[in-house]
């Protein structure tokens, strides 16, 4: 499901995580309940009602499947949206939220063994999973959660309400960096070395069914390394990221004609196609938003993966990649935001 057709929710609660973070719950009114059921681990992106700028942000849902949709923000210096969120936002305030997207998400049915590393903001996603896996009395999970201090733990009371709820079942280690704890092992960054010296005496690597990885690009790099050189299949590790900035939209060019090579585009959704220029060195999202100003996107930094799209005819050369698997490749799958085209001709459809 691509990201588009926002609707104002009201905000049902708020909660202050710590200083900086707050999780906020939206209702959602009888008529639009498909519309916004998720799968744990997905997330919805938000706008501020009436923003001219048209500035949005996608946040990862922590509330479990079948609850009301809920979202964890942690505030960025000088985030636009981030801020307005988490200083400015009240009850009965309505924002502007588009429909649940994302595939880091778990099967629920199958159980299993679980091990999630997560960091900062990171632990929102894994929140979701780990209570929506832990209804299956057949699933255990294990979660490795780094900050710099106790105080900037986000959702620290619902954790430990978690692992008190199921005490067999839910493996739970804090890590900070920043204080000192009074085990020496529980100190420090979740980086290589670190976790080259903690996993194997918490976890039986070779016994995990699934490792899921949320937190900054250095951790998760560092995280899918130590499991690569235990033998980990890189079908059993999934990973989401969270930067430390913002990624601000890329600016619109105007409506002017092109001068200079281009390529032609035609781009789908909604069943709808529009032939688009798109200049030499534009991605396909930025060139067709020129005549398509509906198409989805949040981040524009190939992140979060909400622009996503899959190429029928031609070919891109992608920026950057931090939001699509292998085999989404494979199968054509491409983010608009960092995808230049290298042929005369391209077809991307966003409908899936």
């Amino acid at each position: 499901m691509v990201v588009r057709d926002f609707r104002p929710l009201r905000v049902a609660g708020i909660e202050r995580l710590c200083d900086d973070a707050v999780a906020v719950t939206f209702d959602v009114p009888d008529e639009l309940a498909s519309r916004y059921a998720f799968r744990a681990g997905q997330s919805l992106t938000v706008r501020k009602p009436g923003d001219a700028a048209d500035e949005r942000r996608s946040y990862s849902i922590c509330a479990a499947e079948g609850e009301r949709p809920r979202i964890g923000v942690r505030e960025v210096p000088g985030g636009l949206v981030s801020g307005w969120l988490v200083r400015e936002l009240r009850v009965g305030d309505a924002v502007e939220v588009a429909p649940p997207t994302g595939s880091f998400t778990p099967d629920l049915v199958a159980g299993g063994r679980h091990v999630m590393i997560a960091a900062g903001s990171g632990i929102t996603p894994v929140l979701s999973i780990a209570t929506s896996l832990l209804r299956n009395p057949k699933a255990q999970v294990s979660i490795l959660y780094g900050n710099r201090r106790a105080a900037t733990v986000m959702f620290a009371e619902e954790l430990a309400d978690l692992k008190d709820s199921h005490p067999s079942r839910l493996e739970l280690a804090h890590l900070l960096s920043r204080e000192a704890r009074e085990v020496d092992l529980l100190s420090g960054r979740i980086d290589a070395a670190k976790l080259r010296e903690l996993l194997p005496l918490l976890i039986d690597v070779r016994a995990v069914d699934h490792w899921w990885l949320c937190g900054p690009f250095g951790m998760v790099v560092d995280a899918v390394e130590v499991l690569g050189e235990a033998g980990v299949e890189s079908e059993r590790i999934h990973r989401e990221l969270f930067w430390v900035d913002e990624v601000p939209p890329t600016p619109r060019r105007s409506e002017a004609g092109i001068a200079g090579p281009s390529s032609e585009v035609t781009v789908i959704m909604d069943g709808r196609s529009t032939l688009v220029e798109v200049a030499d060195g534009d991605t396909v999202l930025e060139g067709a938003q020129r005549s398509r100003p509906d198409l989805p996107f949040a981040c524009k930094g190939g992140v979060c993966g909400t622009c996503r799209g899959r190429v029928l005819e031609g070919e891109v050369t992608m920026r950057r990649n931090f939001a699509l698997e292998p085999h989404e490749l494979a199968e054509g799958l491409v983010l608009t935001c960092q995808s230049t085209p290298v042929t005369p001709k391209l077809v991307v459809t966003f409908d899936e």
